[in-house]
């Protein structure tokens, strides 16, 4: 009769969101391309033994890491404003607090950039679609018929996207107070009083 074999706890434990947070930190400042198993046990002091406790590979770790990028998303962003029970308002509250996710940006912008790769751009196709379909949901709710919902919500993720690739080649140069008068002014062309 043969034992099966027991995993030894790595003395330094790390859990597998530990390792999930360093990864989506490393692809937010690096790329997609630069999340490697030995830059990230590096990063977090520990061996690459840490890491096979949690993952089996690399692609393992990137797929759970953007899964709980997507969760956070959904659980920070979506699920509260989804609370906001005047879809105009629901809309203009969307705007604000998404324009402010400066760490979701460059995960996003990351994502973007490495769309060509098959691991990827299934992930961005679902979560870009997730949020069009929240937006058109709320424009339609705001009074929009459906096709004047879907083209508004279209706008405001082309609006969205191209600001985060338009932020990673330094443009446009605002302060804070420009930057807030361009969101008021987006949400006022999208959805007027």
């Amino acid at each position: 009769m043969s034992a099966t074999p027991v995993k030894l706890e790595p003395k330094n434990r790390l859990s597998a969101a530990d390792w999930e947070q360093a990864a989506l930190d490393m692809l937010a400042e690096s790329g997609v391309a630069a999340v490697a198993v030995e830059a990230l046990a590096r990063r977090l002091g520990v061996t690459k033994g840490s890491f096979y406790w949690h993952f089996s590979t690399r692609e393992a770790l990137l797929q759970a890491a953007l899964e709980r990028w997507e969760r956070r998303d959904e659980r920070d962003v979506l699920a509260p404003i989804e609370a906001v029970s005047d879809p105009r308002e629901r809309i203009r509250a969307l705007i604000r607090e998404v324009s402010h996710r400066h760490p979701s940006h460059a995960v996003f912008a990351a994502l973007l950039k490495s769309v060509d790769l098959p691991s990827i751009r299934p992930f961005v196709e679902r979560v870009s679609q997730r949020r069009i379909e929240f937006v058109t949901d709320a424009f339609r709710q705001a009074g929009f018929d459906p096709v004047t919902a879907a083209n508004r919500a279209r706008l405001a993720y082309s609006a969205y996207v191209g600001f985060i690739q338009l932020a990673q080649i330094g443009q446009p140069r605002m302060n804070h107070d420009e930057f807030e008068a361009y969101i008021r002014d987006f949400i006022e062309i999208l959805i007027p009083h």
